[in-house]
């Protein structure tokens, strides 16, 4: 799998920009707020159909403008798919429009049907966050390792956000005396069906990344911190979410801990409270690598590894561990420091913004 080209028109900062990349490995240089973050955005975008960055999805389109566009040439399989992306802020010349349109050669498709045509793994200094950050930010780790090469993860995951929000909607209303507390039944066996998979599969990723081995000297796994999801659950906690107006079981509760341990011995530390900054990192690397090798494993390809100035959060030994995975699929590399990277092999071509 290649991405050729990529084309941004009022994209964030660009008005226009074009850029082919190299079969192999494309370094793009240039200082803080000069855009390269902006451009593997965009190539992210093709990839997830969602933004990895922007609160809202307007604020990827340039500052004035009603409409943004990414398009991205690919060679998947030997054949070239064409993909694009048209976001607007939901109104052009006075007339309400949909806020982002998908295609895929020209076809419009949903954005289960989109995503994972283009295949990628994205690292950048905020993942350190993976280890000591929010659940919600784990939790959407795992999505979107997932929703890349499994569709039916992609559809389940959508439903399942859209029934909790109706659920929650109609437990405020029966709070308020509005409505029955029998008319559940319809949004409970949704979420619990969707949720049933989604759990399913996360549990097997986690699996899958204890399985890729440790780095370094240290022993390191993943422990799922699900939250079952049930009839039975649901009664259990049926007074309580009737108060908040809320569901409170479910995967959308769901979290995972990094842990690791010294070789010789037994005992398990969670690197988020007792591990060092350099420790949280090795986790961090230790996921990202694994995501990249299970999107190979289930997809039969190799993913375009987007690298986001990473080297400066990384310790010589672990920036080795990076550089050797570089060559092995398309990889983009983002940096301000050309030094980082001078005098590898495996680079292609640089590029200055």
């Amino acid at each position: 799998m290649v991405i050729r080209n990529l084309n941004l028109q009022d994209f964030r900062s660009f008005r226009k920009k074009k850029i082919n990349f190299d079969e192999k490995t494309t370094v793009i240089v240039g200082s803080n707020a000069s855009g390269k973050t902006n451009i593997l955005e965009s190539v992210n975008l093709l990839s997830t159909g969602k933004s990895f960055h922007a609160g809202r999805e307007e604020e990827m389109i340039r500052n004035g403008q009603e409409l943004g566009r990414v398009s991205g040439q690919l060679t998947v399989d030997s054949e070239r798919q064409d993909l694009e992306i048209i976001l607007t802020r939901g109104e052009l010349n006075g007339e309400r429009v949909a806020r982002k349109k998908l295609s895929v050669n020209g076809v419009g498709k949903m954005l289960f049907n989109f995503a994972g045509v283009l295949k990628t793994v994205l690292f950048g200094p905020w993942d350190l966050e993976l280890v000591s950050g929010s659940p919600g930010f784990r939790r959407r780790f795992l999505d979107t390792v997932l929703s890349q090469v499994d569709r039916e993860y992609r559809r389940a995951i959508l439903s399942y956000e859209k029934g909790i929000r109706q659920r929650n909607k109609l437990l405020e209303r029966i709070r308020e005396g509005e409505a029955s507390p029998s008319q559940l039944l319809f949004w409970n066996q949704l979420v619990i069906k969707n949720g049933d998979y989604i759990s399913s599969r996360r549990a097997d990723l986690i699996g899958f990344f204890n399985d890729t081995g440790s780095l370094g000297n240290e022993a390191i796994n993943a422990e799922y911190d699900n939250s079952p999801i049930s009839e039975k659950r649901f009664e259990q906690y049926a007074v309580q979410e009737i108060a908040s107006a809320t569901t409170l079981v479910g995967p959308h509760r769901d979290d995972f801990i990094v842990k690791t341990r010294k070789r010789k011995q037994k005992i398990e530390r969670n690197l988020a409270i007792y591990g060092s900054r350099g420790e949280q990192r090795m986790g961090v690397l230790w996921l990202k690598l694994a995501e990249l090798s299970f999107v190979e494993k289930h997809s039969q390809t190799r993913p375009v590894l987007l690298l986001d100035d990473i080297f400066s959060e990384l310790d010589h030994e672990h920036r080795d561990v990076v550089i050797s995975t570089v060559g092995r699929q398309q990889t983009i590399i983002t940096t301000a420091d050309p030094h980082t990277v001078q005098g590898w092999r495996k680079i292609g071509q640089f590029l200055e913004l």
